[in-house]
Order: C-alpha cells, then structure tokens, then sequence
C-alpha cells in the first residue's frame, strides 16, 4: 500500500506540482487547500504524512500543527511544514510546534520527496522494510510470505492486505469503516460486516497451530494488533475465528467468499471475549 501524503496548500499550481512530483515518485496524495479542510479530512482518516504550508488561510499551518500535537490520536503525526520564512528564529519556531522537517520555498522536488522518504524512515520504519514483524508473526513482502513462528501462514490477498495494514499500525486500534476505507478501498460498496468476516479468516489463519490470538477486538471501536491483550486459543483456529465460527458461505458456482474477492455479506459475528 502506498503511504498517503496530505499535501495542506492555498495555491492550485504548487498544489498541482506538488502532486504531481509525489505520485510520480509512488506516493498517494490528499489535496487540502485551508487549515479548516486539513483537519477534517485528518479526522476522517489520517494521513502517513502531511506537507503543511505556514501561510493558510482561516487556520495557519502553524495552528494546524499545534492542534495536532495536543490530540493524542495526531501527535505523532509526521508533519513537514513548507514555508517562505527562511530566517532562523522561524524556523526554530515551527520546529519547537512540533513539526518534524522544514522546507523552504522555492525548493526542488527530489529534496522534498528525499526529505518525506527520510521523515518516514524515521517515524514509521515498516515504509522502509520489506519484512514485517510483530512477536512472532513475519510478513516478507518481497516473496509475499507470511510465517507465525516456523509455521508458513496462507492468506488470500485481501487477509494479506489487512495484516500488512496492522503490522504497519501496531498497537493502533481501526474502526471498520477505517478498515474498508485502507483496506477494501473507498470507491467499492462492501458492507461492514464484511470486516468481522474476514477478521474472523484472518485469526483463524494465525491461530491454527494454537498460538495465542495477536488481533484484538475492542467492542464498539474495531481491532488492533495487540500482543498485551493476546489470548492462548483453546483449540486451533480458537477466538472469535475458531471451531464455533460460522463457516464461509458459498456464492452461486460454487466459489466461496474468500475466492470470490472477500465480498460475501455475512451475519454480523458475535461479540469476541476480550
């Protein structure tokens, strides 16, 4: 999945720039052209970075950013602010809000996606690794391999999706609607259920050699990777995605949910003990 950079700026054609050097160079972009629309949209779903110029109309880039800090949900955000103060005590100053890097206009688009890359490594390391890991649990992207243990774990692309979204995130818990939107994508129709499903797929997977259950399910929020709050399964496949879990359903021609692109709507699933 490619990281998703919100890019905060008034002006359409460094906007347009802007976005057009960062898909070029593998990125997705979010356009924002004020701090009110910024906030909302990183409500909705927050970004991997964001591209915050200081000069914004309604909302400076610097409130912006000191609003972020104080939310626990954003202040580890990875903020770059771009700016026409070159001097040093502005610099410092957007620095001590909490911004990670500074860039000054005019600048050139190899240093600035150089510099996003570096924040990045920095902050999220997973974007730079091509294995990823959480207790006992390997994903080597390259091979598209996934391991528990010594225990070669098959998925079908939509389970590998999802876990790579969770090892990616560690510790941080998705509603389903944030899951769909990640994972499935906006622009298709899929009902909620149909993350407990495949959820439900995904443990089942994991737990097959008995190991203890790594995804956690908070009632009425959603799911985290959560090793703190694992629970040894009672039987293979134990948990939510165990022995007493409905089994997957069958579309016209025979094809399960799972080859059919993990779309089937199933009942709701019960409530997993935490």
């Amino acid at each position: 999945m490619k990281p998703v950079i919100l890019v905060v700026e008034d002006e359409p054609p460094l906007q347009k720039l802007l976005a057009y050097n960062l898909e070029a160079a593998g990125f997705a972009v979010v356009q924002a052209f004020d701090g009110e629309e910024a906030l909302t949209l990183i409500e909705e779903r927050a970004p991997d970075l964001i591209l915050l110029d200081w000069m914004l109309p309604q909302i400076s880039g610097l409130e912006v950013c000191r609003r972020l800090r104080r939310r626990p949900d954003t202040s580890r955000l990875p903020i770059i602010m771009l700016t026409a103060r070159g001097e040093e005590p502005d610099r410092l100053r957007g620095l001590d809000t909490g911004a990670d890097d500074f860039i000054t206009k005019p600048f050139s688009p190899a240093e600035l996606v150089a510099r996003i890359r570096a924040v990045l490594r920095r902050v999220r390391p997973a974007f730079a690794e091509q294995l990823l890991s959480f207790h006992d649990l390997r994903m080597d992207l390259a091979a598209h391999r996934v391991f528990r243990g010594e225990r070669e774990v098959h998925l079908s692309p939509t389970e590998f999706r999802l876990l790579r979204h969770f090892l990616e995130h560690p510790g941080r818990v998705f509603s389903r609607a944030q899951l769909l939107d990640r994972v499935w994508g906006s622009d298709l129709e899929i009902e909620l259920r149909t993350v407990d499903a495949t959820i439900r797929r995904l443990r089942r997977a994991l737990n097959a050699g008995g190991e203890s259950d790594l995804l956690r399910t908070i009632r009425a929020e959603g799911y985290s990777l959560d090793r703190k709050h694992a629970a040894t399964s009672a039987e293979p496949g134990g948990g939510e995605g165990g022995a007493d879990a409905e089994p997957e359903r069958e579309e016209p021609g025979g094809l399960s949910a799972r080859s059919a692109g993990d779309s089937w709507p199933y009942p709701s699933p019960r409530p997993a003990a935490e």
